[in-house]
Protein backbone atom coordinates (compact mmCIF):
# COMPACT_ATOMS: atom_id res chain seq x y z
CA UNK A 1 0.00 0.00 0.00
CA UNK A 2 1.18 3.54 -0.71
CA UNK A 3 -0.08 6.95 0.30
CA UNK A 4 -2.05 8.41 -2.60
CA UNK A 5 -4.00 11.65 -2.99
CA UNK A 6 -7.58 11.10 -4.17
CA UNK A 7 -10.89 12.96 -4.12
CA UNK A 8 -14.34 11.42 -3.77
CA UNK A 9 -16.29 14.47 -4.94
CA UNK A 10 -15.48 17.56 -6.98
CA UNK A 11 -15.01 20.73 -5.01
CA UNK A 12 -12.45 22.89 -3.23
CA UNK A 13 -9.01 21.86 -1.93
CA UNK A 14 -10.64 20.33 1.13
CA UNK A 15 -11.90 17.36 -0.95
CA UNK A 16 -8.33 16.08 -1.40
CA UNK A 17 -7.58 13.09 0.83
CA UNK A 18 -4.39 11.15 1.52
CA UNK A 19 -5.32 7.47 1.46
CA UNK A 20 -3.54 4.11 1.44
CA UNK A 21 -3.93 2.55 -2.01
CA UNK A 22 -2.31 -0.41 -3.73
CA UNK A 23 -0.38 1.08 -6.69
CA UNK A 24 -0.46 -2.27 -8.50
CA UNK A 25 2.02 -3.70 -10.98
CA UNK A 26 2.87 -1.99 -14.28
CA UNK A 27 1.11 -3.39 -17.32
CA UNK A 28 2.22 -3.35 -20.95
CA UNK A 29 3.89 -0.04 -21.78
CA UNK A 30 3.90 1.07 -18.14
CA UNK A 31 6.36 1.54 -15.28
CA UNK A 32 5.98 1.98 -11.54
CA UNK A 33 7.79 4.98 -10.10
CA UNK A 34 8.88 5.87 -6.59
CA UNK A 35 7.83 9.49 -6.68
CA UNK A 36 10.17 12.09 -5.17
CA UNK A 37 8.56 15.37 -6.25
CA UNK A 38 5.36 16.49 -7.99
CA UNK A 39 4.73 19.57 -10.10
CA UNK A 40 1.34 21.17 -9.33
CA UNK A 41 -0.50 22.59 -12.33
CA UNK A 42 -3.51 24.85 -12.79
CA UNK A 43 -5.23 22.12 -14.80
CA UNK A 44 -5.33 19.92 -11.69
CA UNK A 45 -7.12 22.63 -9.72
CA UNK A 46 -9.69 22.91 -12.52
CA UNK A 47 -10.09 19.11 -12.79
CA UNK A 48 -10.56 18.74 -9.03
CA UNK A 49 -13.24 21.43 -9.02
CA UNK A 50 -15.07 20.04 -12.07
CA UNK A 51 -14.16 22.95 -14.35
CA UNK A 52 -11.51 21.36 -16.57
CA UNK A 53 -11.83 20.82 -20.32
CA UNK A 54 -12.11 17.10 -19.55
CA UNK A 55 -14.73 15.93 -17.03
CA UNK A 56 -14.05 13.62 -14.09
CA UNK A 57 -15.28 10.24 -15.36
CA UNK A 58 -15.23 8.29 -12.11
CA UNK A 59 -14.79 8.78 -8.39
CA UNK A 60 -12.69 8.47 -6.39
CA UNK A 61 -10.17 10.04 -8.75
CA UNK A 62 -6.45 10.66 -8.60
CA UNK A 63 -4.55 13.70 -9.81
CA UNK A 64 -1.22 14.79 -11.18
CA UNK A 65 0.63 14.50 -14.48
CA UNK A 66 4.06 15.96 -13.72
CA UNK A 67 6.58 14.36 -11.38
CA UNK A 68 10.14 13.22 -10.83
CA UNK A 69 11.22 9.94 -9.31
CA UNK A 70 13.02 6.65 -9.74
CA UNK A 71 11.72 3.64 -11.68
CA UNK A 72 10.89 0.70 -9.39
CA UNK A 73 9.45 -1.78 -11.88
CA UNK A 74 9.04 -2.02 -15.64
CA UNK A 75 6.11 -3.69 -17.39
CA UNK A 76 6.14 -5.64 -20.66
CA UNK A 77 6.74 -3.86 -23.98
CA UNK A 78 8.78 -1.05 -22.43
CA UNK A 79 12.03 -0.17 -24.17
CA UNK A 80 14.69 2.31 -23.11
CA UNK A 81 13.87 2.35 -19.39
CA UNK A 82 14.84 0.10 -16.52
CA UNK A 83 14.56 -0.10 -12.75
CA UNK A 84 16.78 2.33 -10.85
CA UNK A 85 16.76 5.09 -13.47
CA UNK A 86 15.89 8.65 -12.48
CA UNK A 87 13.12 10.03 -14.67
CA UNK A 88 10.64 12.85 -15.06
CA UNK A 89 6.98 12.33 -15.93
CA UNK A 90 5.47 14.87 -18.34
CA UNK A 91 1.77 15.58 -19.05
CA UNK A 92 0.87 13.12 -21.80
CA UNK A 93 -2.20 11.38 -20.41
CA UNK A 94 -5.63 11.94 -18.89
CA UNK A 95 -6.11 12.40 -15.14
CA UNK A 96 -8.83 9.80 -15.55
CA UNK A 97 -6.20 7.21 -16.46
CA UNK A 98 -3.14 7.97 -14.30
CA UNK A 99 -2.27 10.12 -11.28
CA UNK A 100 1.13 11.14 -9.93
CA UNK A 101 0.00 12.53 -6.55
CA UNK A 102 1.36 9.54 -4.63
CA UNK A 103 4.42 8.00 -3.02
CA UNK A 104 4.48 5.35 -5.76
CA UNK A 105 2.55 5.54 -9.01
CA UNK A 106 2.03 3.78 -12.32
CA UNK A 107 2.89 5.88 -15.38
CA UNK A 108 2.95 5.20 -19.13
CA UNK A 109 6.50 4.89 -20.43
CA UNK A 110 5.52 7.23 -23.28
CA UNK A 111 5.29 10.05 -20.70
CA UNK A 112 8.82 9.56 -19.34
CA UNK A 113 12.02 11.47 -19.94
CA UNK A 114 15.40 10.49 -18.55
CA UNK A 115 16.45 12.97 -15.87
CA UNK A 116 19.79 14.54 -16.80
CA UNK A 117 22.69 14.38 -14.35
CA UNK A 118 22.66 17.40 -12.07
CA UNK A 119 18.89 17.88 -12.25
CA UNK A 120 17.44 17.14 -8.81
CA UNK A 121 13.93 15.87 -8.16
CA UNK A 122 12.40 19.29 -7.49
CA UNK A 123 13.77 20.72 -10.73
CA UNK A 124 12.89 17.51 -12.56
CA UNK A 125 9.27 17.91 -11.48
CA UNK A 126 9.11 21.62 -12.24
CA UNK A 127 10.98 22.28 -15.46
CA UNK A 128 9.49 20.15 -18.24
CA UNK A 129 5.79 21.05 -18.50
CA UNK A 130 6.35 24.84 -18.65
CA UNK A 131 9.04 24.66 -21.32
CA UNK A 132 7.36 21.94 -23.37
CA UNK A 133 4.20 24.07 -23.36
CA UNK A 134 6.03 27.23 -24.36
CA UNK A 135 8.12 25.52 -27.04
CA UNK A 136 5.11 23.76 -28.54
CA UNK A 137 3.05 26.91 -28.79
CA UNK A 138 5.80 29.24 -29.89
CA UNK A 139 7.79 27.02 -32.25
CA UNK A 140 5.83 23.95 -33.37
CA UNK A 141 2.43 25.65 -33.62
CA UNK A 142 3.19 29.35 -33.86
CA UNK A 143 6.38 29.37 -35.90
CA UNK A 144 7.73 32.34 -33.97
CA UNK A 145 10.93 33.87 -35.29
CA UNK A 146 13.62 36.29 -34.23
CA UNK A 147 12.34 39.86 -34.24
CA UNK A 148 8.73 38.93 -33.45
CA UNK A 149 6.96 40.46 -30.46
CA UNK A 150 5.36 37.96 -28.07
CA UNK A 151 2.87 39.22 -25.48
CA UNK A 152 2.56 36.79 -22.56
CA UNK A 153 -0.49 37.10 -20.31
CA UNK A 154 -0.35 35.64 -16.75
CA UNK A 155 3.39 36.05 -17.14
CA UNK A 156 4.33 35.10 -13.57
CA UNK A 157 2.99 31.55 -13.95
CA UNK A 158 5.50 28.77 -14.59
CA UNK A 159 4.43 28.61 -18.25
CA UNK A 160 4.51 32.39 -18.54
CA UNK A 161 8.09 32.52 -17.27
CA UNK A 162 9.12 29.67 -19.57
CA UNK A 163 7.56 31.61 -22.46
CA UNK A 164 9.61 34.69 -21.58
CA UNK A 165 12.81 32.62 -21.52
CA UNK A 166 11.88 30.77 -24.73
CA UNK A 167 11.08 33.97 -26.62
CA UNK A 168 14.42 35.40 -25.54
CA UNK A 169 16.29 32.29 -26.69
CA UNK A 170 14.55 32.52 -30.09
CA UNK A 171 15.51 36.17 -30.51
CA UNK A 172 11.93 37.40 -30.10
CA UNK A 173 10.85 40.24 -27.79
CA UNK A 174 8.81 39.07 -24.76
CA UNK A 175 6.28 41.53 -23.34
CA UNK A 176 4.89 40.38 -19.99
CA UNK A 177 1.36 41.12 -18.78
CA UNK A 178 0.61 40.89 -15.07
CA UNK A 179 -2.33 42.11 -13.00
CA UNK A 180 -0.47 44.05 -10.29
CA UNK A 181 2.77 45.98 -9.98
CA UNK A 182 4.06 43.64 -7.26
CA UNK A 183 5.66 41.21 -9.74
CA UNK A 184 6.93 43.77 -12.24
CA UNK A 185 10.59 43.90 -11.18
CA UNK A 186 10.92 40.12 -10.99
CA UNK A 187 9.50 39.77 -14.51
CA UNK A 188 12.11 42.21 -15.81
CA UNK A 189 14.79 40.18 -14.01
CA UNK A 190 13.47 37.04 -15.76
CA UNK A 191 13.97 38.66 -19.16
CA UNK A 192 10.78 40.54 -20.01
CA UNK A 193 11.61 43.40 -22.37
CA UNK A 194 8.53 45.29 -21.12
CA UNK A 195 5.96 44.66 -18.38
CA UNK A 196 2.34 45.81 -18.70
CA UNK A 197 0.32 46.03 -15.47
CA UNK A 198 -3.20 45.22 -16.61
CA UNK A 199 -4.92 46.67 -13.50
CA UNK A 200 -3.37 50.05 -14.32
CA UNK A 201 -2.92 50.14 -18.10
CA UNK A 202 -4.89 49.35 -21.24
CA UNK A 203 -3.00 46.31 -22.51
CA UNK A 204 -3.86 46.71 -26.20
CA UNK A 205 -3.04 50.42 -26.26
CA UNK A 206 0.27 49.80 -24.51
CA UNK A 207 1.22 47.00 -26.95
CA UNK A 208 0.36 49.22 -29.92
CA UNK A 209 2.46 52.00 -28.42
CA UNK A 210 5.43 49.66 -27.89
CA UNK A 211 5.22 48.35 -31.46
CA UNK A 212 4.73 51.66 -33.24
CA UNK A 213 1.06 50.87 -33.90
CA UNK A 214 1.79 47.50 -35.53
CA UNK A 215 0.70 45.19 -32.74
CA UNK A 216 2.29 41.95 -31.57
CA UNK A 217 2.86 39.02 -33.90
CA UNK A 218 1.86 36.70 -31.04
CA UNK A 219 -0.30 37.02 -27.95
CA UNK A 220 -0.27 34.02 -25.59
CA UNK A 221 -3.17 33.96 -23.14
CA UNK A 222 -3.55 31.57 -20.20
CA UNK A 223 -6.63 33.32 -18.80
CA UNK A 224 -9.24 33.29 -21.60
CA UNK A 225 -12.76 34.51 -20.79
CA UNK A 226 -14.12 37.95 -21.72
CA UNK A 227 -10.63 39.53 -21.76
CA UNK A 228 -9.88 37.80 -25.07
CA UNK A 229 -11.84 40.50 -26.89
CA UNK A 230 -9.50 43.19 -25.62
CA UNK A 231 -6.35 41.14 -26.15
CA UNK A 232 -7.33 40.68 -29.80
CA UNK A 233 -6.82 44.42 -30.28
CA UNK A 234 -3.12 43.93 -29.47
CA UNK A 235 -2.50 41.46 -32.33
CA UNK A 236 -0.78 42.61 -35.51
CA UNK A 237 -2.36 42.02 -38.91
CA UNK A 238 -2.02 38.33 -39.68
CA UNK A 239 -0.80 37.67 -36.15
CA UNK A 240 -1.93 34.97 -33.75
CA UNK A 241 -3.85 35.03 -30.48
CA UNK A 242 -3.18 31.66 -28.89
CA UNK A 243 -5.19 30.43 -25.89
CA UNK A 244 -3.17 27.96 -23.82
CA UNK A 245 -5.16 28.13 -20.59
CA UNK A 246 -8.54 29.02 -19.12
CA UNK A 247 -7.75 30.40 -15.68
CA UNK A 248 -10.77 32.71 -15.66
CA UNK A 249 -13.21 29.80 -15.76
CA UNK A 250 -15.58 32.04 -17.75
CA UNK A 251 -16.97 31.58 -21.26
CA UNK A 252 -14.62 32.85 -23.95
CA UNK A 253 -16.21 34.90 -26.73
CA UNK A 254 -14.85 34.96 -30.24
CA UNK A 255 -13.47 38.47 -30.87
CA UNK A 256 -16.11 40.48 -32.71
CA UNK A 257 -15.66 40.91 -36.45
CA UNK A 258 -14.72 44.52 -37.13
CA UNK A 259 -13.81 45.84 -40.57
CA UNK A 260 -11.50 48.34 -38.90
CA UNK A 261 -9.60 45.61 -37.06
CA UNK A 262 -6.66 43.70 -38.62
CA UNK A 263 -7.26 40.07 -39.54
CA UNK A 264 -5.95 37.69 -36.89
CA UNK A 265 -5.63 33.98 -36.21
CA UNK A 266 -7.26 32.61 -33.06
CA UNK A 267 -6.14 29.19 -31.88
CA UNK A 268 -6.41 26.99 -28.80
CA UNK A 269 -3.54 24.79 -27.67
CA UNK A 270 -2.60 22.24 -25.01
CA UNK A 271 0.75 20.67 -24.25
CA UNK A 272 -0.70 17.28 -25.25
CA UNK A 273 -0.24 18.36 -28.88
CA UNK A 274 3.47 17.92 -28.18
CA UNK A 275 3.68 15.21 -25.53
CA UNK A 276 1.37 12.78 -27.37
CA UNK A 277 3.21 13.15 -30.68
CA UNK A 278 6.53 11.22 -30.57
CA UNK A 279 8.16 13.26 -33.34
CA UNK A 280 7.21 16.63 -31.87
CA UNK A 281 8.12 15.40 -28.40
CA UNK A 282 11.61 14.40 -29.53
CA UNK A 283 12.20 17.87 -30.97
CA UNK A 284 10.73 19.59 -27.90
CA UNK A 285 12.82 17.57 -25.44
CA UNK A 286 15.98 18.34 -27.44
CA UNK A 287 15.16 22.08 -27.48
CA UNK A 288 14.49 22.23 -23.73
CA UNK A 289 17.54 20.11 -22.88
CA UNK A 290 19.69 22.45 -24.99
CA UNK A 291 18.34 25.45 -23.08
CA UNK A 292 19.02 23.74 -19.74
CA UNK A 293 22.60 22.92 -20.71
CA UNK A 294 23.20 26.49 -21.88
CA UNK A 295 21.76 27.96 -18.68
CA UNK A 296 19.02 29.79 -20.63
CA UNK A 297 16.29 27.63 -19.06
CA UNK A 298 15.81 26.62 -15.44
CA UNK A 299 13.07 25.68 -13.02
CA UNK A 300 11.61 28.74 -11.28
CA UNK A 301 10.13 27.32 -8.07
CA UNK A 302 7.80 29.44 -5.98
CA UNK A 303 7.11 27.21 -2.96
CA UNK A 304 7.62 23.61 -1.92
CA UNK A 305 5.02 21.73 0.14
CA UNK A 306 5.15 18.21 1.62
CA UNK A 307 2.64 15.68 0.31
CA UNK A 308 0.71 15.95 3.57
CA UNK A 309 -0.06 19.59 2.69
CA UNK A 310 -1.41 18.96 -0.82
CA UNK A 311 -4.65 20.84 -0.04
CA UNK A 312 -2.63 23.85 1.06
CA UNK A 313 -0.59 23.66 -2.15
CA UNK A 314 -3.85 23.85 -4.12
CA UNK A 315 -5.04 26.80 -2.02
CA UNK A 316 -1.79 28.59 -2.80
CA UNK A 317 -2.31 27.92 -6.51
CA UNK A 318 -5.82 29.37 -6.31
CA UNK A 319 -4.52 32.49 -4.53
CA UNK A 320 -2.67 33.50 -7.73
CA UNK A 321 0.12 34.83 -5.51
CA UNK A 322 2.78 32.46 -6.80
CA UNK A 323 5.71 33.38 -9.01
CA UNK A 324 6.74 30.26 -10.87
CA UNK A 325 6.13 26.61 -10.03
CA UNK A 326 4.53 25.05 -6.97
CA UNK A 327 6.15 21.72 -6.10
CA UNK A 328 5.15 18.99 -3.65
CA UNK A 329 7.81 16.69 -2.22
CA UNK A 330 7.25 13.08 -1.23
Amino acid sequence: MTRTVRFHEVGGPEVLRLEDVDPGEPGPGEVRIRVEAIGVNRAEVLFRSGRYIEPVRRLPSGLGSEAAGVIEAVGPEVAGFEAGQAVSVVPAFSYNDYGMYAERAIAPASALLHRPDGVDAISGAAVWMPYLTAYGAMVEVGGMRAGDVAVVNAASSSVGLAAIHTAGRLGATPVAVTRTRAKRLRLVEEGAAEVIVSDEEDVAERVLELTGGRGAEYVFDAVAGPGVTELARAVAAGGTLLLWGAQSGLPTPYPGFDLGMPALNLRTYTVHEITRDPVRMRRAAAFVASGLRAGAFRAVVDRVFPLEEIAEAHRHMESNAQFGKIVVTV
